[in-house]
């Protein structure tokens, strides 16, 4: 009997749910608009900091968010402590090379720096009363320190799961090198578009708001090449997309989180007033159904 070549050979799928699914997403959102904010504090006007305190309100509650799902998810939640605490001396368990150790470290350090910035956007805004929180962020020294390391962690936060997918042995997610890469210009676009839509919606027009939109339709274009590549990259695998997952990428993801929003950038008159608005629900919905496929399509292989 021939034995087939060892790359068919497959773990078990992890049987991962729905709460996995929403991890990824607000993970990427976590990890994407507290580097955005980090960017607009370095980069944008002094007029623009009230976006920037945006992106931090948004990651802080993502982050805490993403914990509680990854958390749920466990099969015994209470022991979550023990990716963290060794169980028998109590000392820290830091495994360099498991992504999972990593990405739980990550995740607990880049909350921290989430909540630092948290805290000094509200009291930048009044909201508490605390004059020395205001010099967490920048222009001040120890804010833009705070904000270059947090930013770092951020950008690691949103492309780490996917990273961490790529190096299982489960077709899909271990036959492309380019899945942690999308994961994190995802995660850039679907950030970018849900700080668009709440500035929208709270009518904001400093010029910050609108460089983000002009960046977020370059970022969904680089999106779609990279995306491209990666169903090219898959090679013969690729055919475990040819099923209902597959139209679901190709109408869900290409077209409706992708391809209409592109054409709503270049002809900002289809929709008129409305036309930031409908992009950025767009490019959520198609980021959100983009991890839906890639967590799924794997599992049932």
């Amino acid at each position: 009997m021939n034995t087939p070549p060892s790359s068919t050979f497959f773990s078990a799928p992890p049987d991962w749910s729905w709460l996995v699914v929403l991890y990824f997403f607000v993970g990427g959102l976590a990890g994407g608009c507290y580097f955005i904010a980090v960017m607009i504090d370095f980069l944008g006007r002094p007029t623009d900091r009230p976006l920037a305190r945006l992106g931090y309100y948004i990651s802080f509650p993502c982050i805490v968010l993403s914990g509680i799902l990854l958390t749920l998810d466990l099969h015994r939640p209470l022991r979550f402590w023990h990716m963290l605490i060794e169980s028998n001396t109590f000392q820290p368990m830091f495994k360099p090379w498991s992504p999972m150790s990593l990405g739980s470290w990550a995740l607990t350090i880049f909350g921290l720096f989430s909540l630092i910035a948290f805290v000094s956007a509200l009291s930048e805004e009044g909201r508490i009363d605390s004059p020395r929180a205001r010099m967490w962020r920048p222009p001040a020294p120890v804010g833009a320190v705070i904000s270059i390391i947090g930013g770092l962690l951020a950008f690691f936060v949103a492309g780490y799961t996917g990273v961490l997918l790529a190096v299982t042995n489960r077709p899909i997610w271990s036959d492309s090198p380019l899945l942690g890469m999308l994961f994190v210009i995802s995660a850039a676009s679907i950030s970018a578009s849900l700080m668009l839509l709440l500035a929208h919606r709270s009518r904001w027009t400093m010029p910050g708001v609108n460089a983000l939109h002009r960046l977020d339709g370059w970022v969904v274009l680089l999106e779609l090449i990279v995306l491209i590549a990666f169903l090219v990259s898959l090679g013969p695998v690729f055919r475990a997309l040819v099923s209902a997952w597959g139209v679901l990428l190709l109408l869900g993801v290409i077209i409706l989180g992708m391809g209409i929003p592109l054409a709503l950038f270049w002809r900002r008159d289809l929709l008129g007033e409305h036309n930031v608005l409908g992009i950025a629900v767009l490019v959520l919905i198609g980021g959100f159904l983009l991890r839906l496929i890639i967590v799924f399509s794997a599992q049932g292989v």
